[in-house]
């Protein structure tokens, strides 16, 4: 199948590209870009007024199959990711049973082959069952084709534990994905501590529950010179640790969502809990300290920590609320708020989801070049929408975006050479 991009904006940070164009699409690769290009027998889709970026890349989903299909599946998840414009996804392994062997890995990678929307990298658990006690086979997880190894969801509270999973992890050169999160401080905790938990009756996490285990983590990183990946950095404590171990030269990085970037602890209004998430939604001033991380590049990358609960979940008293939001049909039309508002560069967002979710994982992809995977967003920039959860093509509703006006969004996503998701109005 051949398919030509004509006349689209050609942006890709990575290769230092930016201009009006043609790319040639034929197979599973990009065969030409750049110039006007002739159709031959290709498809020819007018860009006029669009962008043509690298297929977007988020390293932290949930895709909840196995043992959730009800909250989401991989076919549902992944269709869901193309609709945002992504084009690969990297699901954490609190599955059930937990990718926490061989078995699991491959039962994921063979629903993603006959149903997958988009290239799908597992991430491995670092301990057996989540439990913090025993290591996973971590040689047996690479090989099986995980491509990081986190016990995400729960933090590994023991530090001699986590040093001995760096360690290990080090020696196959797999990146360790840590859930930051000190769970005796966070312990009954439903949202962030602060006056707005005290006005509402809720029982606060404080920002420390995070900082500390971030400065933990990050210690151990540079002891043991293992390559540690901080996730959903949510304040501004942890931003600056992470300065810091990067300034110290540790094999580190970081990676924000979109909702810590647009939203604050005042967005649980009364009670939502399409609000509840964990790390909480943090602070006025913690926004600002996590978007200035993003737009100077201490924060690597952007990651939507895409978490499907269904309403039976949600719909119920604040406390006793499901942790999690969905984003992968959400993020772009954030983050490109934060451009047009100019909070961040267009080539700082285009990057942190693009190039480098994919050095950080050693994933193919992540910049547009000839001979590369034809793994391609096209995004309309000045597209005007409101979010309605029930046009998602994820099985959950859980935003907290619900009702808000987005400007920009993927009109069109190309995985492997194939059209992966083609933008309806009827859909919209």
């Amino acid at each position: 199948m051949s398919i030509l991009l004509k006349n689209g904006r050609i942006f890709c940070p990575a290769s230092g590209m930016d201009q009006l164009g043609d790319l040639l699409v034929e197979g599973p690769v990009i065969a030409e870009l750049g110039g006007s290009l002739p159709a031959g027998d290709a498809e020819v889709i007018d860009c006029q007024g669009l962008w043509v970026t690298p297929g977007l890349i988020d390293m932290h989903v949930h895709l909840r199959e196995p043992g959730h299909e009800y909250k989401e599946t991989i076919a549902s998840g992944t269709r869901a990711a193309a609709a945002g414009g992504f084009t690969a996804v990297a699901p954490m392994p609190n599955t059930n049973p937990v990718n926490d062997s061989r078995s699991v890995t491959d039962f994921i990678l063979e629903q993603s082959a006959r149903h997958g929307a988009a290239r799908v990298y597992p991430v491995g658990a670092i301990t057996k069952d989540l439990a913090g006690r025993e290591l996973t086979e971590m040689a047996e997880l690479k090989e099986a084709g995980c491509v990081a190894v986190s016990d995400d969801g729960k933090p590994v509270a023991a530090s001699r534990m986590l040093r001995r999973a760096m360690e290990y992890a080090a020696t196959f050169d797999l990146p360790v994905i840590c859930h930051s999160e000190d769970p005796g401080l966070a312990d009954g905790g439903v949202m962030h501590e602060g006056e707005v938990s005290t006005r509402l009756g809720l029982a606060g996490i404080p920002a420390e529950a995070e900082v500390t285990a971030v400065e933990r983590d990050l210690a151990l990183a540079l002891l043991t010179g293992a390559r540690v990946h901080i996730a959903h950095i949510s304040c501004a404590g942890s931003v600056a640790a992470l300065a810091r171990a990067k300034a110290a030269g540790g094999r580190v990085s970081g990676e924000t969502a979109p909702h810590y970037l647009a939203l604050d602890h005042r967005a649980v209004g009364e009670y939502d809990t399409h609000a509840k998430m964990n790390p909480p939604l943090r602070t006025p001033q913690d926004v600002a300290a996590v978007r200035q991380g993003l737009a100077d590049g201490t924060i690597d990358a952007l990651a939507t920590d895409h978490a499907p609960h269904s309403v039976l979940e949600k719909a119920v008293e604040f406390d006793l609320a499901a942790f999690g939001v969905v984003g992968l049909e959400t993020a772009l039309g954030v983050v490109m708020a934060l451009v047009e508002q100019g909070e961040l560069s267009l080539a700082r967002a285009i990057e942190a989801m693009t190039a480098r979710p994919a050095a950080i994982l050693d994933l193919p992809g992540g910049r547009l070049q000839k001979g590369g995977p034809a793994d391609i967003c096209v995004m309309d920039p000045a597209a005007s929408w409101r979010v309605d959860p029930q046009n998602f093509y994820s099985l959950s509703r859980n935003t907290p975006f619900a009702g808000h006006d987005l400007v920009g969004r993927a009109i069109l996503t190309i995985c492997g050479g194939e059209i992966t998701h083609r933008f309806k109005e009827e859909t919209a």
